[in-house]
């Protein structure tokens, strides 16, 4: 691999689970991707959901969700969807492997699909799906002074709920609990996700 930065890939290759994604079971199911551009310094693609939308609207997201089915594993319906909201080519991903499960508030059972993919391709963005889709360094989310953990009263009771604050932007829930699981094993940063 030519990217200087080869070492974060390759420790996520090693630390992430075997990809054994086949669909199982019923209920609310999704998937996302999780996707990490291929340069010295691994940026993470999200997007903002668009204001209409009836689940979680306008907050920042992986591109991703629900599964369809013409979908027969997590990837197939990551990729469909990534295709789909920002217009990346199923053919430009290259899958290092999947973060476990997580049950949203929404009660949907998320799987994060962690890929690598080029540093530049032509990202259009559905705007029936998307407002915006941005690239944000990897590292910023290791930045202790950039993370906390907030108690939040939810269906399950009270839990501590990761939350980053990214420029204007505060990313919470799944979307800041997959990033600070992610650059645990990435990066090391040793985020709590349990305590203050």
């Amino acid at each position: 691999m030519s990217n200087p930065d080869a070492a974060v890939f390759q420790r996520l290759g090693g630390r992430l689970p075997e990809i054994a994604s086949l669909w199982k079971g019923d209920g609310l199911q999704a998937a996302v991707l999780v996707a990490l551009t291929e340069e010295s310094v691994p940026r993470v693609i999200l997007g903002r959901r668009a204001q209409h939308l009836r689940l979680h609207p306008g907050e920042i997201a992986f591109p991703g969700g629900k599964r369809e089915p013409e979908d027969q594993s997590h990837w197939s319906t990551a990729l469909r969807e990534a295709h789909e909201e920002i217009g990346l080519e199923p053919a430009l991903v290259r899958p290092l492997g999947e973060m476990p499960v997580f049950l949203t508030r929404s009660e949907f059972q998320v799987h994060p699909c962690v890929a690598v993919v080029p540093a530049k391709f032509d990202m259009v963005v559905d705007p029936t799906e998307m407002e915006s889709a941005f690239l944000v360094p990897l590292e910023d989310f290791a930045r202790k002074e950039n993370y906390r953990l907030e108690e939040m009263t939810g269906q399950h009771g009270m839990q501590m709920v990761p939350h980053y604050q990214i420029g204007k932007d505060n990313i919470w829930g799944m979307t800041a609990t997959v990033l600070a699981q992610l650059v645990n094993l990435a990066l090391d940063a040793r985020l709590d996700l349990e305590k203050n």
